[in-house]
């Protein structure tokens, strides 16, 4: 019997099952769909703290090759988001397809011993004192825990009856894979005119995404869609349509801003568009689902190793809060780019380039947009670290701190006894002696900072579990 299962093998799904593995837990994939990865998929920009949980697993740099890092983002007329003042290794936006992240995700997962079950519908769920059991149009299986990341139509969710209050923000978005006879100069090309948005981005084979939206006309989801309407909006909103051509994907969808009240009940959690949906402005979505997924995995291999219970209601604490600020943020742009007068339009333009202009707003703006400016809830008392990200930095034995963190161990700054975590703690030396020690969790935030080793060993066992016996 699996400890965990998760529900979904999305990148959100992959990144947990990969990381629970990792750290020795049993995990199961469900997933609906057959063996295949689709490049159907509308995610496409992987921002800063992404590719920095990515680096901590090995997998950034093989994924950085696969696409084209944008140091600016254009949002309205000149008003520029600079990204390449960011306080990371990848101060960048990367274009690259959602599949591109998935395949290193999958073959990690799979490496490290996670089973993926395929063509598994979840048809409901029951939990009680010491699991959940999960039925499938398979068969059933249980665990001690299961994570829905099944997506905006979670099964999971579903089953546990809870609500997802919120909206449709834009109704019939457009959207077409076809190949450009004259390309953007652009990586990336977007722009809005009131009644027209449109948005290109390349696949990398030759073939180019296109979001359009057209105010006039709000269709259902199923009403067919012809490439010469694609192409006309796209020219309204672009001032061209670049000659595209040779469509091989033609679809209409809705975009929603929801979110789900508690990202836990009893046993069972919920993480990416499980959990949050909004609109794709600001190409936040997969990104904060991934980042859900770090969040979690660490908090339920450290229970299943005899942590308190309590660390689990963590999640929700921190990760909930994130997902209501990516609703408000990615609901403003696109709200703003739907601005229909030219008169307001100008007014709009004025004010970002106004606001961005301002450090302090510009800073706080960038970090939230790349996920490099969260920080958690810290407990009374706690060192002014804790919460925080820990910022890449080169240790006293040469290794950068996100190269240590890749074996999914707590990273301890300093010199100090952890006799009995050493499987969960790794201690590595700062680069400069200094009283203070640091224990970074596996995804990258600090959880603990003082002067003081043995309040140090006080707190591991509500961090990392009990104790290995000698």
């Amino acid at each position: 019997m699996p400890e965990v299962i998760v529900v979904g093998a999305g990148p959100t799904g992959l990144l947990l099952a990969g990381d629970l593995a990792t750290a020795g837990v049993s995990v199961t994939v469900l997933e609906r769909r057959d063996d295949h990865i689709s490049n159907l998929s509308r995610a496409f920009g992987v921002h800063a703290r992404t590719l920095e949980l990515l680096d901590a697993r090995g997998l950034a740099d093989r994924l950085v090759a696969t696409g084209t890092a944008l140091g600016e983002l254009r949002l309205f007329d000149r008003a520029t988001v600079h990204l390449g003042r960011l306080p990371s290794r990848f101060p960048y936006l990367l274009i690259t397809p959602q599949y591109n992240v998935e395949t290193p995700l999958l073959e990690r997962a799979l490496k490290a011993g996670a089973e993926i079950v395929h063509n598994a519908k979840v048809t409901g769920l029951l939990q009680d004192a010491t699991g959940v059991t999960v039925s499938t149009e398979g068969g059933s299986y249980r665990a001690a825990y299961v994570v829905g990341a099944d997506g905006f139509h979670s099964s999971v969710r579903h089953a546990l009856g809870l609500p997802f209050p919120g909206r449709s923000v834009l109704k019939s978005i457009m959207l077409a894979d076809v190949k450009l006879a004259e390309p953007p100069a652009q990586t990336l090309t977007v722009n809005g005119v009131g009644d027209a948005f449109a948005f290109i981005a390349p696949f990398g084979d030759g073939y180019h995404r296109v979001f359009a939206w057209d105010r006039r006309r709000a269709v259902p989801d199923d009403e067919p869609l012809a490439l010469a309407e694609v192409a006309e909006v796209t020219r309204r909103a672009l001032g061209t349509d670049f000659g595209m051509d040779e469509p091989r994907w033609l679809s209409r969808f809705h975009s929603d801003e929801r979110q789900v009240p508690a990202y836990r009940t009893g046993r069972v959690f919920l993480a990416g568009d499980a959990a949050h949906v909004h609109s794709p402005a600001g190409a936040q979505g997969m990104n904060t689902g991934l980042q859900d997924a770090a969040n979690l995995s660490w908090k339920l291999a450290a229970v299943l190793r005899g942590a308190p219970d309590r660390l689990l209601d963590t999640y929700h604490a921190e990760r909930h809060p994130v997902g209501r600020t990516v609703l408000r943020s990615s609901g403003a742009i696109i709200r703003a780019a739907m601005i229909k007068s030219r008169a307001g339009r100008a007014l709009r333009n004025l004010a970002v380039r106004l606001a961005l202009s301002v450090p302090a707003i510009a800073a706080k703006a960038t970090g939230q947009l790349t996920g490099v400016g969260y920080a958690y809830p810290a407990p009374r008392g706690a060192h002014r670290l804790v919460g925080t990200r820990a910022r890449d930095t080169r240790l006293g034995d040469g290794v950068r701190l996100y190269e240590a963190l890749r074996d999914g161990r707590f990273v301890l700054i300093g010199d100090a006894d952890v006799s009995g975590w050493e499987d969960r703690v790794r201690v590595a030396p700062p680069a400069s002696p200094g009283g203070l020690l640091v224990l970074v969790r596996p995804d990258g935030y600090v959880a603990w900072a003082g002067a003081d080793a043995a309040l140090l060993r006080g707190v591991l066992p509500a961090l990392a579990g009990s104790p290995t016996p000698r």
